[in-house]
């Protein structure tokens, strides 16, 4: 690990309010903030979010209803592009006491790899796991890649504001395939579930934040180690203004 990485683990970043940044590769600006502190935000992800779920007709996975407050979302990030509508986004749930707190034993209940996943998820929780939910990508075209890759990021920003080391997703296969750019895992010995129904085999993905640079693509642990110096400089900016 060298000592920009080690500084990312090591390091927490306060977050009073939203950031904001530019991302020239999705020519959007991205945010990262809690539900309550961009409301009108947070519910236009939750619209994107309902439609690009529903469009797939995989809504029941989604549960709008019981997610529209925010109240189990610590923080969400979204992509927002020049006309100022948000093209794609996520949430970031917990951090997780245990494994009742995760969705994934809802998708793997009465499963051959249920036990699996609770032991994977306790082993980690006393050193913090988020769980990133509901994440969509605009189907435009030209912009889909780049803004996955924005996502896949994601995780990284939230553990550095909530000083944890791992962060968890649940998605079908060829979902997860095109968030390991990131450096996420997928927990293979665990056999994937058919949630929402038969059409999807949805499986589990880890990433470590101390060993995340092992399996991620170089120019992401670039992007990450960059974003993330830009974050703890707007939590330095916050502590003087405050």
């Amino acid at each position: 690990m060298n000592p920009q990485q080690s500084e990312l683990f090591t390091s927490s970043v306060r977050l009073d309010a939203g950031a904001r940044w530019w991302d020239p590769d999705t020519e959007c600006t991205l945010l990262l903030a809690r539900p309550a502190d961009e409301p009108e935000l947070w519910q236009e992800y939750l619209a994107g979010a309902d439609y690009s779920y529903r469009k797939h007709g995989v809504e029941c996975a989604l549960d709008i209803d019981s997610i529209r407050d925010g109240s189990d979302t610590v923080l969400f990030f979204v992509a927002i592009d020049g006309n100022d509508r948000i093209v794609a986004g996520v949430r970031a749930k917990g951090p997780l006491v245990d494994a009742d707190d995760s969705h994934a034993v809802v998708e793997w209940a009465g499963q051959p790899g249920l036990a699996a996943v609770r032991k994977m998820i306790d082993d980690r929780a006393p050193f913090g796991i988020l769980e990133m939910k509901s994440a969509w990508v605009t189907d435009e075209p030209g912009h889909a890649r780049a803004l996955t890759r924005a996502i896949a990021r994601s995780g990284f920003h939230a553990m550095a504001v909530m000083d944890i080391q791992f962060c968890m997703a649940t998605a079908a296969a060829y979902v997860l395939d095109r968030w390991k750019s990131s450096g996420g895992v997928v927990a293979s010995h665990i056999p994937a579930t058919p949630y929402p129904d038969e059409r999807y085999a949805t499986t589990m993905m880890w990433w470590d934040r101390s060993t995340f640079a092992n399996h991620a693509e170089p120019d992401q642990v670039a992007k990450i180690l960059r974003e993330t110096a830009m974050l703890r400089r707007h939590s330095v900016s916050q502590g003087a203004s405050a």
